[in-house]
């Protein structure tokens, strides 16, 4: 039953993406307006200060890309296939911005996996040189090193800063370690990985949403959230992206001690979720469960979890994290998916920024994204991107 519910959804993707590009012109979806209509924006759009207010510029569009590569696989039509090569002409200039961490949400579901399919190396090019950006993010501290979030690196307020969003860019970085033989890409994830367990983790296995570290001494400077409910609450999304980096960089470095720090944030946000499997948008918002809730958190971890159940050498292990991959994704399959023609996205409730009133209650495009990944990890192995291989008991 699950299996078929995991390939309609596959196919409702296909559907709804061939009747959304022509309405699209040369910009990209990014969430639903209540009508359940996409807003859009122009892949061009760069991130950056406008005065003291930041801006985050387009960090979507390579997701689009993604899923019409994911259409394609499932279809085998070429139609799905030529549509992602026109879109990357539009996202490929972005690839020397240099003022995002973004870049590895950008590149990895678009160029590389556009490489990954076709074997075309122009689009390796693309993800490499987007991989460099990245890396030379990187900001030396006495205590470590992390990739710094947002802006421009000669702005001070950009080099100070550091996201959770961050461990999820990371797999950018770990795909060019291996793809241009350089150890460093991978030296510098695991920096970040590293540093960020120090400062975003806290004691519970919570995570802040995002740091301001003192670069004189590596400190954490201070704790708080842009789109959480308070500095001090845990973001669900934001432990979503920790759980989905630390998985991803065990796969990188082989090391288990990663893998164990991922299942510890998983427990957390398993505990602190409850049956329901969609947690609401903030754990701590003082009117749960009267409040809004975050599909897009759950597609995350979902997509976490199918690598988690890959890379565990415990066979009772990997079975538990496989089969909690595929209730959430029956549970956003039955409750959570829009199969109406009204609605534009694939899952309902997602919510992008309470606190900015942007994109609640909605369909937001890495949610969708995330969830037709987790849905090519459980039903087409391999295809979209390359299965995780088992880590050693050692």
């Amino acid at each position: 039953m699950a299996e078929k519910l995991f390939l309609e959804a596959l196919d409702l993707n296909a559907t709804k993406l061939f009747a959304d590009e022509p309405t699209l012109g040369v910009t990209f979806p990014y969430v639903t307006h209540p009508s359940g209509q996409w807003d859009t924006l122009p892949a061009s759009l760069s991130a950056g200060y406008r005065g003291e207010n930041w801006s985050h510029g387009n960090w979507f569009c390579g997701f689009w890309v993604g899923l019409l590569i994911a259409a394609y696989l499932r279809t085998q039509d070429e139609r799905y296939l030529n549509l992602a090569r026109e879109r990357m002409l539009l996202v490929a200039p972005r690839a020397s911005d240099g003022n995002t961490h973004d870049i590895g949400f950008i590149f990895y579901p678009s160029a590389i996996a556009l490489f990954h399919v076709t074997g075309d190396t122009q689009y390796a090019d693309l993800a490499a040189q987007a991989a460099d950006r990245l890396r030379r993010r990187l900001i030396m501290t006495p205590r470590g090193s992390y990739i710094s979030a947002w802006g421009p690196l000669s702005d001070m307020r950009g080099r100070r800063s550091s996201a959770i969003d961050t461990m999820a860019n990371l797999p950018l970085l770990y795909w060019a370690a291996q793809q241009k033989d350089d150890a460093s890409f991978t030296l510098a994830g695991e920096a970040h990985a590293l540093m960020t367990r120090e400062a975003f983790i806290r004691p519970d296995n919570s995570t802040y949403h995002a740091i301001e570290y003192d670069i004189e001494t590596g400190e954490r400077a201070r704790g708080f959230t842009f789109q959480g409910y308070a500095d001090s609450s845990c973001w669900p999304r934001g432990q979503a992206w920790a759980i989905y980096g630390y998985t991803r960089t065990a796969e990188a470095t082989g090391k288990r001690a990663y893998l164990d720090l991922a299942e510890q944030l998983a427990d957390y946000f398993v505990g602190r979720t409850g049956p329901s499997l969609v947690p609401p948008w903030d754990f701590d918002d003082p009117a749960v469960p009267n409040t809004l809730i975050d599909t897009s958190a759950s597609a995350i971890v979902a997509s976490a979890f199918a690598d988690m159940a890959a890379l565990h050498p415990d066979p009772n292990k990997a079975a538990a994290w496989g089969q909690r991959a595929r209730d959430i994704l029956a549970v956003l399959c039955e409750r959570h998916l829009a199969r109406d023609d009204a609605h534009r996205g694939l899952l309902r409730h997602g919510c992008y920024s309470k606190p900015h009133n942007q994109g609640v209650d909605s369909a937001v495009m890495f949610g969708d994204f995330f969830f037709i990944e987790a849905l090519c990890s459980v039903a087409m192995p391999g295809k979209l991107r390359a299965t995780p291989k088992r880590l050693s008991k050692a």
